[in-house]
């Protein structure tokens, strides 16, 4: 038999506001608006499908919202999609599961990340069906953790201080990228159950839990214990004001030519 859900959707005022500044500092929503929302059946996209229900009882705007799983074919690992529309029929959001092999995708690029791999094919995928079904926004349930562990993985990694914003134009597909859970921690998330009811669906990813990012968050999780304040200067470094001094942008040989002629004359080697 079919599971339904039949939700009477409700946050208390402080999961509420967080939401609400989130949509507001940003200007994430306007009359009009048609947004996808990405779910993967984990405990932060269903959070988010349930936080936008209630947005859209409660603001002041007229915006629709459906739901869009790429399923990545892990062959031992099925997904649950059923259960998903289920929730999702309970607030009346639209869903849709689009198959992506991305399984084989990882495979046959094994000199690539598999994170870097799927996170490609998934916004493809979810890029296409927003042009091709008339959203001109996609939701996606990063939070606050997220944001922080990406800007020290960028640092650690690459050597760059970046880390995604809350709103993306993206200027090749005219979408724009929103990311509503900003402001709330992962713990928060994962005690959001309690409000809307729904079990998360088990990530069907082989690495889940074996990747970079999991590595930072235990490195996070690791430092906190030496340095208490440690997550909420990370969280204030992403910040644009936070930047201070820094070193000037290095210089190429060429850029230098006429400076090193003017401290090495004709003693040239």
């Amino acid at each position: 038999m079919k599971e339904v859900f039949f939700l009477k959707i409700n946050l208390p005022q402080t999961y509420f506001s967080k939401l609400l500044r989130a949509v507001v500092e940003f200007d994430m929503i306007a009359d009009g608006d048609k947004i996808l929302i990405g779910i993967s059946g984990g405990k932060d996209s269903i959070f988010l499908a349930y936080a936008l229900a209630i947005l859209r009882e409660r603001l002041h705007k007229s915006f629709t919202l459906g739901a869009l799983t790429i399923n990545p074919m892990f062959p031992d690992k099925p997904l649950d999609t059923e259960r998903i529309r289920a929730f999702l029929d309970g607030l009346a959001i639209p869903y849709d599961v689009v198959d992506v092999d991305i399984a084989g995708a990882i495979e046959a690029q094994q000199d690539k990340s598999p994170c870097f791999t799927c996170a490609f094919f998934r916004r493809g995928a979810m890029n296409r069906y927003a042009n091709e079904h008339g959203y001109n926004k996609i939701a996606y349930a990063h939070h606050n953790d997220d944001a922080v562990e990406t800007f020290l993985m960028s640092l650690f990694w690459s050597g760059q201080l970046t880390t995604f914003t809350p709103v993306t134009y993206l200027d090749r597909t005219k979408l724009t990228v929103i990311r509503p859970l900003v402001y709330f921690r992962e713990s928060e998330t994962r005690e959001a159950v309690k409000y809307h009811g729904f079990v998360p669906v088990p990530s069907p990813c082989p690495h889940d839990g074996h990747t970079t990012r999991q590595d930072a968050k235990e490195l996070i999780a690791r430092l906190e214990g030496e340095v208490p304040d440690l997550y909420d200067h990370l969280a204030a470094a992403m910040r644009k004001g936070a930047v201070g001094e820094l070193w000037p942008t290095a210089l190429t040989r060429k850029e230098m030519r006429e400076t090193y002629f003017r401290y090495m004359g004709n003693r040239l080697s």
